[in-house]
């Protein structure tokens, strides 16, 4: 798998990608831990119990991550600057332990590099899914990636 260059991507290219994940509490526990996040419902199985959801919640920034790195093979591997910026972060629904995430990616807008004459930005909405067909998790990512003529 090899990322695109900017001028290989056009407004409105979309990508199933192909790689599947299934959230494990391992990842959970170790991200969560890792990152120094002590929330309950993350780690506390008698407190996840006792809330709303009634089992443990996995790490929104862990579903975040996983979204962006299913998607790096198909968009960005070898290709990358630099990652600008990431907007409209959200998360509509719940991760658990056990669910199975694909994602998605559309570029929804190119715009040359003012500083750069070898690279331009795009723009990507990036969602994961769930193997019942749910968004969890929606952002727009710019990065900042080399064209292949320059």
């Amino acid at each position: 798998m090899a990322g695109r260059y900017f001028d290989e991507w056009q407004v409105g290219d979309r990508i199933e990608h192909e790689i599947r994940r299934t959230v494990t509490e391992t990842d959970n526990l170790l991200f969560s831990t890792m990152t120094h996040n002590p929330q309950p419902l993350h780690l506390d199985v008698e407190a996840a119990r006792a809330s709303e959801f009634g089992q443990i919640l996995v790490n929104g920034t862990f579903t975040f991550s996983l979204m962006v790195g299913l998607s790096v093979g198909d968009t960005t591997l070898g290709t990358l600057v630099a990652n600008l910026g990431y907007d409209r972060l959200v998360m509509p629904k719940p991760v658990f332990i056990g669910d199975t995430m694909r994602a998605t990616s559309e570029v929804t807008e190119l715009k040359e590099s003012k500083s750069r004459p070898n690279a331009g930005i795009v723009t990507f909405t990036h969602e994961l899914i769930n193997q019942r067909d749910e968004v969890v998790c929606r952002c727009l990512r710019s990065a900042l990636i080399r064209k292949r003529n320059s």
